[in-house]
């Protein structure tokens, strides 16, 4: 019996956490909005490909080299957000196909999300 306990705390725990979150994929942390990224680098043009609950996929228009593709991706969603590059930051994932975006603006994670679901189509 105390399994089936543990079980049910887990899954209030799971439930409460996903309730302060309404946004998947982004989230507000330190006063800026985060956002998980799944990058696809090589593509013909940069885009939104998806937008899931674990994570926005961008296809980026550069080769996975020498940062080209981290500076492109960065580039690209400034553009989508209307934010200058300057307010758009890698935070994790340098090195690594998943990504998390910095953006330190006034823009809440449900405008970020209306702006990136708009930008995929």
């Amino acid at each position: 019996m105390p399994k089936k306990q543990n079980r049910s705390k887990v899954s209030q725990s799971v439930r409460s956490s996903s309730d302060r979150n309404p946004v998947p994929g982004i989230s507000r942390q330190s006063g800026a909005v985060t956002i998980t990224v799944h990058a696809k680098p090589g593509s013909k043009h940069s885009g939104i490909t998806e937008v899931s609950a674990e994570a926005v996929g961008v296809s980026i228009a550069a080769p996975p080299t020498d940062g080209e593709a981290n500076t492109e991706l960065i580039r690209y969603l400034a553009e989508v957000l209307d934010l200058k590059k300057s307010h758009v930051s890698l935070d994790k994932g340098s090195r690594s196909r998943d990504k998390v975006i910095k953006v330190d603006s006034s823009l809440s994670p449900e405008e970020v999300l209306k702006r990136l679901r708009e930008a995929a189509g």
